[in-house]
């Protein structure tokens, strides 16, 4: 049965680079620019698409197919690096909304979309 929690997946991650002798080069600086450039790969995805393509794009099968593993490449690189810093996902992600919470409050009238 495969684990689909984060410490799971870390985990099958850090095995799968030791398998392959990797771990010297999952440093912190290696890691951010592999997750940089997978999240670049993504955006091509959608680079001259309008924004009612961008809106449709996983109708397409092959198209979905590349959004989905582009996807899971950011946040596979995303929980090495944060295993590697030992950053708690989870717990950064729960900290950085209640902050927003407070930065951006809801606003009191009804024009909701409203940055300011």
């Amino acid at each position: 049965m495969t684990e689909l929690d984060v410490a799971g997946l870390q985990r099958r991650l850090a095995e799968f680079a030791a398998a392959r002798g990797w771990e010297p080069y999952h440093t912190p600086k290696n890691l951010a620019v592999a997750l940089s450039v997978e999240a670049s790969e993504l955006v091509e995805i959608f680079q001259w698409l309008t924004p009612e393509e961008s809106a449709r794009v996983m109708e397409d099968p092959n198209t979905a197919h590349r959004v989905t593993d582009e996807v899971a490449d950011v946040l596979a690189y995303l929980l090495q690096f944060s295993e590697v810093l030992g950053i708690d996902v989870l717990a950064a992600l729960a900290a950085k909304i209640d902050r927003n919470e407070l930065r951006f409050p809801v606003p009191k009238n009804k024009d909701r979309h409203s940055p300011e």
